[in-house]
């Protein structure tokens, strides 16, 4: 087993005002040659954005960007379709920007921040058509058990979210000292486990909130919860850039 070990105090850092940006890879003005990605895993951003502020209008093409709220209210509008389009915790944003998408991401709030993780995951099919989709999960269903998120459009998974990219993202959330076993789709791939909140355990490995372990070359790897514990698994092929 191999694994790489980022604690949440080693992430870039960017203060806008506005908005508060932790990076665990190498993003805008911020880079590190060692955490430029994680297979396929290219961007995992956790923001903080204030009441009523946002990303204005602005491109993407060939990247799967997923994003997940955690607290607050986002708001999206994008150039497929012109209404803002309303995500909340509990809900999972995808769009696949393929060719080329414009978008616009807003706190749908007057008082309140908005937190949310932002994912990106290099594509295995380049120029497709663009697409957006989102569903609620809920979150009885991860209560000490895997709740599968965003799968392959080549999964057979009918409840989850599609991707152009043989990955996996899932949650689950583990009271105080329990285990659960992960098994990975194969040994060409690599899970980041980003430590939501609460203390686990991974190999040896003790993980505060915010702390993320990569682990690669290996079958399975078992987590222990320390205390109530909440985890968030992003399972990519292990591809080179």
């Amino acid at each position: 087993m191999k694994t790489i070990v980022h604690k949440a105090d080693s992430r870039g850092f960017a203060n806008h005002g506005w908005l508060q940006a932790n990076h665990s890879f190498s993003f805008a003005s911020w880079y590190q040659p060692d955490k430029v990605h994680f297979g396929a895993l290219r961007v995992l951003n956790d923001d903080i954005i204030a009441p009523k502020m946002g990303f204005g209008t602005h491109p993407h093409d060939n990247m799967e960007i997923i994003t997940i709220p955690l607290k607050g209210e986002l708001k999206h509008r994008d150039n497929m379709k012109d209404d803002w389009q309303k995500v909340l915790p509990g809900e999972v944003q995808v769009m696949s920007a393929g060719t080329g998408v414009q978008h616009s991401e807003i706190n749908g709030s007057v008082d309140e921040y908005l937190s949310l993780f932002q994912i990106w995951i290099i594509p295995e099919k380049r120029s497709v058509e663009p697409r957006y989709d989102q569903k609620k999960f809920n979150a009885e269903d991860r209560k000490g058990k895997l709740q599968t998120l965003v799968t392959s459009f080549k999964d057979n998974d009918e409840e989850s979210l599609k991707i152009h990219q043989d990955a996996k993202l899932s949650r689950i959330d583990l009271s105080e000292g329990e285990t659960f076993t992960y098994n990975l789709m194969s040994k060409d791939h690599g899970v980041y486990v980003m430590n939501i909140s609460g203390e686990s355990e991974i190999n040896e490995e003790n993980l505060d909130s915010r702390d993320a372990v990569g682990i690669s070359e290996t079958d399975s790897f078992t987590v222990k919860s320390i205390s109530n514990t909440e985890l968030l698994f992003i399972e990519v092929p292990m591809i080179e850039l």
